[in-house]
């Protein structure tokens, strides 16, 4: 049986309830007008699936130059591919199945309210 791992956060928590050498699984935990970083990763590929909550999700495609801002609602699921900058923000609180590949540490912040460096 997984060991759960519980990750505390300035904006909420993360579950880390699967991890191999090939994916990893996240519930993620954000409460009310808490946003996780402007980032993008360069090697990380995930897919997130909204579970609960209302969510403002802000992506930026790669030929693009604006912030795509959309609302989600329980049930939507959004495709990250590496290079792509995105921002999670909660309406209300919110929980997101996150699955991606295993690269957790590949963060890059352009901007974070919490005064975190990449």
């Amino acid at each position: 049986m997984n060991e759960v791992m519980k990750v505390d956060k300035p904006w909420g928590y993360e579950l880390h309830w699967a991890r191999t050498d090939r994916y990893v699984g996240k519930l993620i935990h954000v409460n009310a007008g808490h946003a996780l970083s402007l980032q993008y990763h360069d090697q990380k590929d995930e897919t997130i699936f909204l579970w609960s909550g209302r969510m403002l999700f802000e992506i930026r495609e790669k030929d693009g130059e604006n912030l795509e801002k959309r609302e989600m609602q329980p049930g939507q699921a959004v495709h990250v591919t590496p290079k792509t900058v995105h921002r999670m923000t909660a309406i209300t609180d919110c929980d997101i199945f996150e699955v991606s590949t295993p690269e957790l540490h590949d963060v890059v912040r352009l901007e974070d309210r919490y005064g975190r460096q990449s």
